[in-house]
């Protein structure tokens, strides 16, 4: 009879995440080392302050604050980078990878900013890095397009990928609270990262819809090449009349790929999306995903975007691909062949300007309450070509008004003229406040 083999883990970062794993494995022990066919042990756990306490109690034995005990540690098989961040992070990777370690992390932001260079380090040295927590949470997105969608070209990918601002917007549209309300919620039930942009300005979901671009269509882009607007504009009066219209607001990052012209579209941005559609009615914290492939069709993933057990569950599963690869099992990571092609599939694909986008879109504008303002904002739009599908009017108290228009199908240049237009017009009170309408449909 053979014995199973042991496989020892090393973490990097003890915090939410890393006592995630560490729970999980212990709580299912038995059965997740009867499916992987060996044993595991966290032999290592690395973290910045020893003597700190923690909910998950550790043998005092395995913890250390010298990095080099999992890193440069031969008994270790693999590597969990869970610190997050992209300074110390990155060197602890690049350390591990040039070793040829397998490392597995759920750090979106490095895999965005330094993913091109951590991948050609562990082809290069006969390493291997694995990424499924860093998008989406618990949903499998990753291995979904790399996997069970691989016979497919990808003409759409969009949805919900940052739980905090989908709890937010869940908030404000259900109990008519203010975004300042709502997001002082969210901050004590700890939703809301230590660095807000992360969340409120959109970054963190912008970090997640680069790496599925990466995936789907082997091309690396950077954040100041996208598209990329968060959900502090958004007031109870933009999701009251996005409803009566028959919409939701959502924060949606957007893939989209023509290939007759060989052009990208990458964005991360408020939108509105009819009620009808599956992803506008997950709510609260959790993340939807919709893939259309050419063959295939269309797929929707949904699922809990962050939190320990969410998280930890891919990283979970990111460990249990490794251990089958070190048994033998084809490695589920993107070879250096695989690479290759991906660069040649990606070659001549350029990103859309983002003055080229057409669409509808939502306007907002604090004017003076006054006769024949709405002819002059009409004139203004109507000078750049752009046809308004609905009109209303709200009264504010001290003489002012909110405009809340809709327009036909237009282009974003003429939008962005417009609005420029018309912060320089005397009656209007406030730069104006611009959506996108987006329809699945017509993309």
């Amino acid at each position: 009879m053979s014995t199973k083999r042991t496989v020892h883990i090393g973490l990097l970062g003890f915090g939410v995440v890393g006592q995630g794993v560490w729970k999980n494995i212990e709580k299912n022990r038995q059965a997740l080392e009867y499916r992987l066919g060996a044993s595991l042990e966290i032999s290592q756990v690395v973290v910045k302050n020893a003597e700190k306490k923690r909910d998950v109690a550790v043998p005092a034995e395995r913890y250390s604050t010298d990095p080099a005990r999992v890193v440069d540690n031969p008994d270790i098989d693999i590597v969990c980078e869970l610190m997050g961040g992209t300074g110390e992070a990155l060197e602890l990777t690049r350390r591990a990878l040039a070793q040829g370690k397998i490392v597995v992390t759920a750090n979106k932001a490095l895999i965005c900013e330094h993913g091109e260079e951590l991948f050609a380090t562990a082809h290069a040295n006969g390493g291997h890095y694995f990424y499924e927590a860093s998008v989406a949470g618990g949903i499998p997105i990753i291995k979904t397009i790399r996997e069970a969608l691989v016979a497919n070209r990808f003409k759409l990918i969009y949805g919900i990928l940052n739980g905090t601002s989908n709890y937010i917007l869940t908030r404000m549209e259900r109990e008519g609270l203010s975004f300042d309300e709502t997001l002082g919620d969210a901050r004590r039930l700890g939703y809301v990262e230590a660095d807000e942009a992360l969340d409120l300005d959109g970054i963190d979901a912008a970090h997640k819809t680069v790496i599925l671009t990466y995936l789907a269509h082997g091309k690396w882009v950077g954040l100041d090449q996208i598209i990329c607007e968060g959900i502090r504009e958004i007031t109870g009066d933009d999701i009251a009349t996005a409803s009566e219209l028959g919409f939701k607001i959502k924060l949606l990052a957007v893939i989209q790929r023509d290939f007759s012209q060989n052009q990208l579209s990458v964005r991360l941005h408020p939108a509105l999306i009819e009620k009808s559609e599956v992803v506008a009615g997950v709510d609260e914290v959790y993340n939807a995903v919709s893939v259309t492939g050419d063959v295939v069709g269309t797929t929707i993933l949904i699922g809990r975007g962050a939190g320990q057990d969410a998280t930890s569950s891919s990283v979970i599963s990111d460990i249990a691909d490794a251990v089958f690869m070190l048994q033998g099992a084809p490695s589920p990571v993107i070879s250096e062949e695989d690479a290759t092609l991906y660069r040649e599939l990606a070659d001549g694909l350029e990103l859309t300007p983002a003055e080229a986008l057409k669409g509808r879109y939502y306007l907002r504008i604090q004017v003076k309450d006054e006769e024949g303002v709405l002819a002059r904002i009409s004139n203004i739009l109507a000078a750049q070509h752009i046809s308004l599908a609905t009109v209303k009017q709200k009264a504010i108290a001290g003489g002012t008004a909110s405009l809340m228009l809709t327009t036909h199908e237009t282009e974003e240049s003429s939008v962005l003229a417009a609005k420029k237009d018309l912060a320089a017009q005397g009656t209007v009170l406030a730069d104006p406040v611009c959506f996108r309408i987006f329809n699945p449909s017509a993309s």
